[in-house]
């Protein structure tokens, strides 16, 4: 089973009140120097928040929505103190509901 730990909000949050790309930006660089695969990605409009069990949290957040989703619960939780006005989640996989964590809408 692997978890995947994830921020959200809207799409006009992330990508430009917030430095998210600046931060995501220098974490791939660190990765590459070091060898890390990635384990984190920007997801604009992500499937994983249309699932039952965030119903509450998708009504809640503005639309259209973006996410960054992570295996890596640490960053995730640096983000979401780094960001403050974010919505924090974890699902797990396998999911019968979510069969691919990184599906977008349309």
């Amino acid at each position: 089973m692997t978890n995947y730990y994830f921020i959200a909000a809207s799409e006009k949050f992330l990508t430009e009140e917030e430095p998210i790309e600046e931060i995501l930006k220098e974490r791939r660089r660190n990765y590459k120097e070091n060898n890390k695969d990635i384990d984190f990605w920007l997801l604009k409009r992500p499937s994983f928040l249309k699932a039952s069990e965030f119903n509450e949290l998708y009504k809640k957040i503005p639309q259209p929505q973006a996410a960054v989703l992570s295996t890596d619960k640490k960053f995730i939780t640096f983000l979401k103190l780094r960001c403050e006005f974010v919505a924090y989640g974890v699902f797990n996989l396998p999911n019968k509901e979510i069969s691919d964590p990184l599906a977008v809408e349309g």
